[in-house]
């Protein structure tokens, strides 16, 4: 295969990995506003038991699948230690955003990351930045925007804390996604680093959540309480099928797109997220939409298009330059 039609495979296979991985995240936010508006568990109680029945999940399918993927070099823990807190830290963030703002603004919120991740994948990973991604990070913030209903500022409702927390796990995106990439530079499996990652996750959430008295926002105040749903088994299998379902898928995929992608871009083609999300809200939950949402919908379908189109050409230019792809 030559190294044009290599760099495309990349791409299309990178693009279709984001995009899958989007579809699935799609359903996370409206999994958790549900358990901690129905069941009022806290938000890192939620965040531990994710990372928990996640891993437990996808070590038993690796262990009866895939075996050699658990295995791994003892240099790489060090790594990905550090990404698991990483990963914990915004999982905790964006669950307490979630709890805090709602489905629709957290979302848009945690979707500043692809402004973040641009500016700092140019910095620590040497990505290219130019203009057709600055226009993409506009296009696509902007449709976002339009799709959750953020430009109301009746949404907002003067929640700074709100705000600040959803704006904090933009940031914890754009770092998961700069050592998602980093992590497939080293060398390692997607899957694999989805697995260690999260249970080293697991273990900085129990931690915080150990706490004495509970002195974080949406941690347990004492260790009981991290069994918050108790006898629930409605409560326990939705957070189950959040766990293994969507949180897994999505998590995965995205660390797929990753090893195909430069961070800035895999993070960019996943805020289409929001334009899943509606379209969920419509099918399960009978909610209309609204003109607003629909062109919001098409500004970010358009928004990854031409990134789509733009990254072509990047690659067809440098190919016929000799120059290795960006």
């Amino acid at each position: 295969m030559s190294a044009t039609a290599t760099q495309k495979s990349n791409l299309t296979r990178g693009y279709t990995a984001a995009l899958a991985s989007a579809a699935v995240l799609a359903f996370t936010a409206i999994f958790i506003r549900h358990l901690t508006q129905t069941c009022h568990i806290p938000a890192l109680v939620l965040a531990l038991w994710r990372e928990v029945l996640l891993t437990l999940t996808l070590l038993a399918v690796l262990a009866l699948l895939r075996p050699g993927l658990l295995r791994i070099d003892r240099r790489h823990l060090p790594y990905l230690a550090s990404y698991g807190l990483v990963l914990a830290a915004f999982n905790s963030i964006w669950t307490l955003s979630v709890s805090l703002n709602g489905a629709a603004i957290s979302t848009v919120l945690v979707y500043s990351s692809a402004g973040f991740t641009a500016l700092l994948g140019r910095w620590l990973l040497k990505e290219r930045l130019d203009w057709g991604k600055i226009v993409a990070v506009i296009v696509s913030l902007g449709g976002c925007a339009l799709v959750s209903g953020a430009m109301d500022a009746a949404a907002w409702s003067a929640n700074l804390l709100g705000i600040l927390t959803g704006i904090t796990s933009g940031l914890g995106y754009a770092a998961y996604s700069l050592m998602g990439r980093s992590a497939s530079q080293r060398g390692l499996s997607p899957w694999t680093t989805v697995l260690y990652t999260f249970g080293f996750a697991t273990v900085f959430l129990l931690g915080l959540n150990l706490l004495p008295g509970g002195p974080l926002p949406g941690s347990a105040a004492s260790p009981s309480d991290i069994f918050w749903l108790g006898d629930s088994l409605a409560g326990w299998g939705l957070l189950f099928v959040l766990a293994a379902g969507p949180t897994l898928g999505g998590y995965g995929l995205y660390n797929v797109s990753l090893s195909h992608l430069p961070s800035s871009v895999a993070n960019l083609v996943v805020t289409i997220e929001p334009v899943f999300t509606t379209a969920i809200a419509y099918l399960l939950l009978g909610e209309r939409l609204t003109g607003t949402q629909v062109g919001g919908s098409l500004v970010i379908l358009a928004g990854v298009a031409f990134l789509r189109v733009h990254e072509g050409r990047v690659a067809r230019r440098a190919q016929a330059a000799g120059l290795p792809a960006a």
